[in-house]
């Protein structure tokens, strides 16, 4: 039967075959049999004590040396210790720690297959030892197969248990990858989408106003603005799936949140949607999750006037609640028609921003309501909730307030 390896050696090249703890196991389970050869023959007064019985017995735990990667040979060498002390110094029926620790090894690092097969020779060698290699007493006869076995089974309970411990973890960081990459994507997606809109309109704008140079002077740097915030919000992004593999050159930019909506509100402007800001209730610093949300909804919802509203207007309304936030974004365009049956009609705006935006007000437990309005345009409404607890931590975080 082959005895091949699950692992490398635990020392590595050039160090030793085992670890502290394997050595630890070999002199506490050495120890255990030796106090039990000396108080059991004590006990029994049989004056069976010798030097050779105690000198095996000290050295019966060396093979517990190398029982992570050679467990089968581990257990064969302290098979025969236990032989050789079993002619030497018989102790009766019993089985000791080191053939426990053994037996359990091969079980905790072999297939079941071997485990069987080393658990029964473990049975039959120790009941044969046992009775100097006569027909075993009835003691023996029990006592050897069901000690093995009990020992080899939880060995091979405690493997199985520790695979579907691995496998679940595996899975758990896998599903924490797939979750991060789809929040990178629509990250990404919300930049995007907003920047190269803005940079395309700008470039029209200024295709248009070619006679004009002071327009198209004020339209090429909105788009060289737009270009670079977009670059860079992009390096922060992509940062992410690199982490780890470089060492970071600097402290990255803070996140947007909602002190910056003035800037959006400006750049829809810039890029042809005239749009107002109404704030209500007193501005607060709010947690940087929640504030991230609240721009990325209002970007995505200016984004989309933009792209489907036609001539319009829009309205960004930004009102702090005791309990919480609410941003709402409406404009009065009549909505723009497809061309040659491809994208979307007027007040059909679906897509993955609704999504990406659906899906950040729901990791906050808040609503979402988006669709035309009573008297035309379209409207997007979210609504975040947020603990007094949340509110404390924000301002201490923005330097407002001392804990």
């Amino acid at each position: 039967m082959a005895d091949t390896p699950r692992s490398t050696a635990a020392g590595g090249t050039g160090g030793p075959p085992w670890t502290q703890a394997d050595a630890l196991v070999a002199v506490g389970a050495g120890t255990l049999d030796l106090v039990a050869y000396l108080l059991f023959n004590e006990v029994n007064g049989t004056r069976a004590v010798n030097v050779p019985g105690f000198v095996l017995v000290v050295l019966s735990g060396l093979p517990l040396l190398a029982r992570r990667h050679r467990p089968v040979w581990a257990l064969a060498a302290v098979l025969v210790f236990e032989g050789a002390i079993d002619l030497l110094a018989p102790m009766g029926t019993h089985f000791g720690a080191v053939l426990m620790v053994a037996v359990y090894s091969v079980a905790r690092h072999r297939s079941p297959l071997v485990t069987a097969a080393a658990t029964l020779a473990t049975a039959v060698a120790t009941a044969l030892s046992q009775s100097h290699f006569r027909v075993p007493t009835w003691e023996g006869i029990i006592a050897a197969p069901f000690s093995a076995a009990l020992v080899a089974g939880a060995g091979l309970a405690v493997a199985r248990w520790q695979r579907e411990v691995a496998a679940n973890r595996k899975l758990l960081a896998d599903r924490a990858v797939a979750e991060e990459r789809r929040r990178i994507a629509r990250e990404l997606h919300d930049i995007v989408a907003h920047h190269i809109t803005t940079m395309q309109l700008m470039a029209g704008g200024a295709r248009a106003n070619l006679a004009n140079p002071e327009v198209v002077r004020d339209a090429l740097v909105t788009l060289e603005s737009s270009g670079r915030l977009a670059l860079r919000e992009m390096r922060q992004l992509l940062n992410v799936l690199r982490a780890g593999d470089e060492p970071d050159a600097g402290p990255t930019p803070p996140q947007p949140g909602a002190e910056d909506l003035d800037r959006l509100v400006d750049e829809s402007c810039r890029a042809g949607l005239p749009t107002g800001l109404d704030v209500h209730g007193a501005r607060r610093p709010l947690p940087p999750t929640v504030g991230l949300t609240v721009f990325r909804i209002v970007q995505e919802a200016l984004t989309n006037a933009r792209k489907y509203a036609g001539p319009a207007r829009a309205t960004v309304r930004l009102t702090y609640r005791p309990d919480g936030v609410t941003v709402e974004v409406r404009d009065d365009g009549a909505g723009v028609v497809p061309s040659q049956g491809t994208g979307p009609a007027a007040g059909d705006r679906g897509g993955y921003g609704l999504v990406g935006m659906r899906e950040r007000v729901a990791l906050h437990g808040g609503t979402l309501e988006t669709g035309p309005g009573p008297q035309g345009g379209f409207a997007v409404r979210a609504e975040l909730p947020l603990a007094p607890e949340e509110d404390a931590e924000a301002a201490v975080q923005r330097g407002e307030a001392y804990r």
